[in-house]
This record gives C-alpha cells, sequence and structure tokens, in this order.
C-alpha cells in the first residue's frame, strides 16, 4: 500500500513557528511531525509514499531526501496551493492504481496504520469509497463533523464525531473531479448523501498541532 502525506500548507495560523520553517518539520522532541509519521507508516509496511509540498518546500525535500526509514519518497509539487481535496487529485498518478492511506502532516497520533495496511481491499469488497478515522471532538471544534453509526457508515446525524486528518482512499473517490483548488468536505458530504462513506472512531492519542499553543500543550505533555 502507498500513502500520502499533506505537507503543502503555509501553516498561518502557527506563525511565527512556521515563518521559516514548515508545519510538518517542527520539532517533536528529537524528530519532527512529519518524520515521526514515515517511522510509524514503515512500522506498518508502508514502503513508499508521496508528499505534497507548496510552502518551503525545499525544505522538506532537503531534509526528507528520496528515502526514509526504508520508506521510498516522491513529491507532489505545488506551483499553487490545491488545498486537500486538489492536492491528492494532482498526486494520483503518483499514488497507483489502488487504495491508498492519506495523513495529515500536521497531526500527531498514536494510531496504527497497520490497521489500514489489513483493509486494502476497500472499495473492492464494499462499495466504500473512503474510511475515515475519526476523533472525539477537540476544544477548538466542538460541533464535530458526522456521526458513526454502529454500521460504521458516516451520516449527518447522531453525536458527531472529528474527520482525524487520517483517511483510506479509493481511486474512484477522486474519479469525477477537476483539476484545481479544492477542499475534501464538499467530497464527503457527498460521499454521506450516497452512504459510501464510513469510519471509526478513535479514542487514542491525537492532537491537530495548528496553533502555537497547541503545540507547546502537545510538547508539554510529551515532556
Amino acid at each position: 500500500m502507498k500513502a500520502m502525506i499533506l505537507a503543502a500548507g503555509r501553516g498561518e495560523r502557527m506563525m511565527p513557528l512556521t515563518r521559516n520553517c514548515p508545519k510538518p518539520l517542527l520539532p517533536i522532541g528529537d524528530t519532527t511531525l512529519i518524520q515521526r509519521h514515515l517511522v510509524r507508516l514503515a512500522e506498518a509496511g508502508v514502503r513508499s509514499a508521496v508528499i505534497n509540498v507548496h510552502f518551503l518546500a525545499e525544505q522538506i525535500q532537503s531534509q526528507l531526501g528520496s528515502e526514509q526509514f526504508g520508506i521510498k519518497l516522491e513529491y507532489s509539487i505545488e506551483p499553487e496551493l490545491l488545498e486537500t481535496a486538489g492536492g491528492i487529485q494532482a498526486a494520483l498518478p503518483l499514488l497507483g492504481g489502488e487504495s491508498f492511506l492519506v495523513v495529515n502532516g500536521d497531526i500527531y497520533t498514536d494510531f496504527d496504520f497497520g490497521t489500514f495496511v489489513s483493509r486494502a481491499d476497500v472499495g473492492r469488497a464494499k462499495a466504500d469509497l473512503a474510511h475515515l478515522v475519526m476523533v472525539p471532538n477537540p476544544e477548538h471544534h466542538s460541533t464535530g463533523d458526522y456521526g458513526v453509526d454502529a454500521s460504521g457508515q458516516l451520516s449527518f446525524t447522531g453525536p458527531t464525531y472529528t474527520y482525524s486528518g487520517i483517511g483510506l482512499y479509493n481511486q474512484a473517490f477522486f474519479k469525477d473531479i477537476n483539476p484545481g483548488k479544492l477542499m475534501l468536505r464538499p467530497l464527503f458530504d457527498q460521499a454521506v448523501e450516497i452512504g459510501q462513506l464510513n469510519g471509526e472512531v478513535y479514542t487514542g492519542h491525537w492532537t491537530d498541532v495548528g496553533t502555537p499553543a497547541r503545540y507547546e500543550a502537545l510538547l508539554s505533555q510529551l515532556s
């Protein structure tokens, strides 16, 4: 299975920490956010990953190179920031024809990516277009995104959870979108409406490192 790490954003809410450093390269102990993802992906058996880059792209490419922890790295360079869905769609030629794992480069989590490797038949055995990891709503996103019913189907009803930035996607999820700037949320809503988006609730460690305060709180917690 291939993986994609979303690392193209400017990290404007993280200023001044990201003025000269892309957010995925922020240090976490003796490593960085993105390198921690790569370690955990390697432990799960992933051997090929695509990283989309835009802001300070050369720093990410220079620091990570063409291989990390046994994972071959390729880069999808975005001259213009394409947002989440647009960035994934642009990288599809590098991701092959199978289902692939996507993780945001600016989160910290203990989620076991190996559970995705073992269910890489998403979209073949079932009609689902994607499988999302949902988490209990953090304080900064208290309204959540979707409900998750007993069968794992995502819905607009019931207690809501927040999309974690981790998902397993079938290529068909992106087949009808035009190239260009697009967020994932409209595609999620469409898939929920036709009953082809499922997920699971993860209650382990997860942090959206979106502001200096949340980053400092994470470092304090880890220390």
